[in-house]
């Protein structure tokens, strides 16, 4: 395949409209983890496609929110600083004609900057077409964009018609990464984010949002199989018992959910196993969150 051009796209949008599931969905594998509940991801994530002679390089990015802690003044420093240094900025939003604070200080950020601009109208899975046109004419009052491509990162429909648009604001330049390179994340890390993923299906309320996974080993036997050793880090002693569940369920069941998953991302079996403990109040100190690699010097 020979590359001659390149586009680095920023994937922002609020807490929730579906950017994980879009980075998913573009690159053709899952890289990025998904819940139904807000602010998932925490870091930036890199996916590559190299598709035909063009290279796209897409930045998943947290939901822009009001941060509460220490952890999330990192997660809205990752949104601001990555809006700034791409090709183009790509702005998701939930089917509905509304502009909502968030959205607002994104779209600012773009015209200081003069970036090329899509606007990704994303779920149109649950509503009526008709419905489009007023979210359309609410975003165009707002900002002149480059295109608006309303789109189902679920269903994949209208994907093809995001990658045209992308097309056109791709640079003529070097490859960036290899051929078959789908992630900018570790091994390590992306098995920590599945089991970090599985809490956030299983657990509720503020239990799975203060939570952080730290791969302690991963060792291939001389049979194939994977042997991993994970802690999960709680902030809360009443945490640790939710999270462990009666004679070990809850702990069970996510061992169990995770264990599928990464056995189909690395393609061998796997055994994990999982510890808990309770680090006090991490997302507000410094130390613990560069331990868990959320923040920056």
């Amino acid at each position: 395949m020979s590359v001659t051009k390149s586009a680095i796209i920023s994937i922002v949008g609020k807490p929730n409209v579906g950017k994980s599931t879009l980075l998913n969905q573009l690159v053709g594998a899952k890289i990025a983890i998904v819940s139904n509940k807000p602010q998932t991801t925490r870091t930036r994530i890199t996916g590559v496609l190299t598709k035909d002679d063009c290279q796209f390089v897409f930045l998943d990015t947290p939901g822009l929110h009001k941060p509460r802690s220490r952890l999330g003044d990192y997660m809205v420093k990752v949104v601001n600083d990555t809006v700034t240094d791409v090709d183009i900025a790509a702005l998701v939003v939930d089917p509905v004609p509304r502009i909502g604070p968030a959205e607002q200080e994104l779209i600012a950020r773009m015209k200081q900057y003069h970036m090329p601009s899509v606007l990704i109208i994303n779920k149109i899975d649950t509503v009526k077409n008709e419905d489009l046109l007023a979210v359309i004419a609410a975003y165009s009052q707002e900002h002149e964009w480059d295109a608006v491509v309303p789109l189902s990162a679920k269903t994949g429909e209208n994907c093809d018609i995001l990658f045209e648009e992308f097309s056109r604001f791709a640079i003529e330049g070097p490859q960036l990464f290899p051929d078959d390179m789908l992630c900018d994340q570790p091994e390590r890390q992306l098995v920590a984010e599945i089991v970090r993923e599985k809490m956030l299906g299983l657990l509720d309320r503020e239990v799975p949002h203060g939570t952080a996974v730290a791969v302690e080993r991963m060792r291939e036997r001389d049979d194939g199989l994977i042997e991993i050793n994970a802690t999960i880090y709680c902030e809360k002693k009443s945490h640790k018992g939710i999270i462990i569940g009666k004679s070990g369920s809850m702990l069970k069941k996510i061992g169990a959910q995770a264990r599928a998953d990464i056995e189909e991302l690395l393609g061998t079996r796997v055994f994990l196993e999982l510890w808990v403990k309770v680090k006090e109040d991490w997302r507000n100190n410094q130390y613990q969150m560069r331990n868990f690699g959320y923040e920056d010097e």
